[in-house]
Order: structure tokens, then sequence, then C-alpha cells
């Protein structure tokens, strides 16, 4: 077959094959997006874009900044694609782009009414986000709410990737707090229980880092997340037993959790998961199980009257070193008599 000419910039390229696995890395790796690709008419110059990223890069970046201020919305959108996908395949890029002026223009268009470029914008940001040096940069530059309404009326893949994007300047501590203002917990929760797995899996992992911080979990349990955690947990075909027990962990660091948990129906759920999951599903929920109730007598007679003591004693016996701690610990506490309960367990009994 036969190359073809084309020509961006005044210069000219050679087609060539683009391997594009936008669907191999998980979300907690967080290499870079896995959207689909753009449907434009620009297939052509997305060849050559990356062909030449190493070759007068600058030039071409502070032409595409350049387009991302036309008034024309699909100048714009090419500017916001060429960008994203220079980006996404050319990690040295995103330290170039930012520096060229792209990150506030970007932050626009993430608030536009257009749908497509808002998730042109959206995608672009997250690929910059995935660069260290960027984070504080965005997020000082306001992207925080613009990322939240498209968490709320965006495009599915704008959800997905508003959500990969918050849970990237998440992992700057000032940053939590401030999403958390936002009004992005409520919207993570419902795109946990509602989206397609790719979302799930986002926002399951954007939770788990803004949930260590207190006020956080509070919003989360006030917008009903147990529910939703306990019912994905309780579906093992829904391949989210695991992150959504690790969320379950963190949050039920906090007395609210730990009621709503219970209210949910989490106790046999977890017992179940210590009986029949993985390993790592063993662990985590006998560690949440240990939580719920070192300080609740009434909750260890719940959890021994699901059944946990002999799955827990076979864990003591087959199970990872810190499950076999946990276990033999939690087996200590159940085993206990009513009797010895302490003031503080009453008091705390639900």
């Amino acid at each position: 077959m036969g190359t073809e000419s084309y020509t961006y910039m005044g210069r000219s390229f050679n087609e060539f094959t683009i391997n594009d696995d936008s669907t191999s890395s998980a979300f907690s790796d967080c290499n870079s997006d896995r959207s689909g690709e753009f449907a434009t008419t620009s297939s052509q110059s997305r060849r050559l874009l990356i062909s030449c990223a190493s070759e007068n890069s600058d030039d071409l970046i502070r032409q595409l900044v350049s387009d991302l201020h036309s008034d024309s919305i699909e100048e714009q959108k090419q500017a916001a694609m060429e960008i994203r996908l220079l980006a996404k395949n050319k990690p040295e890029n995103r330290i170039r782009i930012a520096k060229a002026g792209a990150i506030k223009p970007l932050i626009s268009l993430v608030s536009s009414q257009d749908l497509q470029l808002q998730e042109y914008g959206v995608t672009a940001i997250l690929n910059l986000s995935l660069c260290d040096e960027n984070k504080e940069l965005i997020a000082s530059s306001g992207a925080i709410k613009p990322l939240v309404r498209a968490l709320n009326s965006g495009t599915s893949t704008a959800k997905e990737n508003a959500a990969c994007a918050l849970l990237r300047l998440s992992q700057v501590e000032e940053n939590k707090s401030a999403i958390g203002r936002s009004g992005a917990i409520p919207l993570l929760v419902n795109l946990l229980g509602s989206g397609g797995i790719r979302g799930k899996k986002d926002a399951s992992t954007a939770l788990y880092t803004l949930c260590t911080v207190k006020e956080n979990k509070m919003r989360a349990v006030k917008a009903g997340i147990m529910k939703v955690l306990v019912e994905l947990m309780a579906d093992f075909e829904s391949n989210m037993v695991d992150k959504s027990a690790y969320v379950v962990s963190v949050l039920v660091s906090v007395p609210e959790a730990k009621t709503a948990l219970v209210d949910e129906g989490g106790v046999p759920v977890l017992v179940e998961i210590v009986e029949v999951g993985s390993q790592r599903q063993k662990e985590i929920a006998a560690v949440i199980l240990l939580q719920l109730c070192e300080d609740n007598v009434a909750y260890r007679s719940m959890v021994a009257r699901e059944g946990a003591i002999p799955p827990l004693v076979a864990l003591t016996q087959s199970g990872t070193n810190r499950a076999k701690q946990k276990a033999e610990k939690l087996i200590e506490l159940l085993r206990q008599p009513r009797s010895t309960r302490t003031t503080s367990e009453i008091k705390h009994e639900p």
C-alpha cells in the first residue's frame, strides 16, 4: 500500500499506523485517558501530530494554544483534541503544553455549553494532570469547579475523565478539601452507582483518595455512598468488590459511616466475603469488620451471629500475614462475653 502525504503548518508528513490501546490501562494507574478516538475529519493531522511531536513541537504547541482562543468552535475542538493527543502519547509534552499557556483556555473549554467541546477540554486537562508538575497549576488556575460541572452534566466520557482529573488533582493534599467543597462527592457517588464499569472504577478511586479527609467522609455518607458500596461488594460479578471494600475501609473511621454500613446490611456481606472472597478481599473484609467491632459490643454480637467465626478461623490458617493478624484479633473480640462491655461500648451501640 502506498503512503499519502499531508501538510500541516507548512510541513509535509507521511501516513503511518498508530497503535492506540485505549482500554488497557486500569484507572488506578491513570497513565492516560482511555477515550475513543474523536470523530473528526482530522485523522490525518492526528498521525502527523504524533510523528512531529518531538520535532519542532514547541512551534506546533504554540500554534495549537493560539487556536484554543479562536472564535470558531470547530477550530477550538481541533486544537483541544490535538493537545490531548500530544499530551497522551508524549509525556514530555505535558510540561511544554502547560508552559505554553494552554491550561487556562482549556479550562474555559471545560465550561463550554457545547458538550463535545467540553469533553475535549476535560480530556486534555486530564492528560496534562498526569504530570505531577502540572497539578498545582491546574488547580490554582480554577479547574476544580468546571471539572465538577462536567462531572454533573457532561457526556459519559466527560464525566469519567472529569472524575479521573479530579483524582489526579486530589493527590495534592490541599486540593482534597477544595474538591469536596465544590460539590464533587455526591456526583462521584452517583457515578459510582449508575456509571458504566469504567465510571464506577474512576469514581471509586477518586472517592478513596478524597475520603482520607474527614469532611469528605461525612459528605460521602450523607450522599448515600454506603448503600452503593454494600451493593457493589455483594455482587461478585461486578468486578468492584475490592475497590468498594477499600473505600469502605477508609470511611468507617467515622461513627456515622459505621452506622450506615450496618443499616445498609453490610455485616452479612462482609462475612460472606471473608468466607468466599479472594485472599485480598478476605483481608480487607476482616480489616473492616475489626474496625466495626473494636469499640462496639453490639456490633460484635451481630458479626458473631452472622457466622463470622468459622471463616475467620480458616483465615488465620491460610490468609496473608496481615489477614491472619486481623482475624485473630477479631476472633478474640467476638469471643469476649457481652458482660465485659464498657460504658464507652454501650454508648456507641446503634
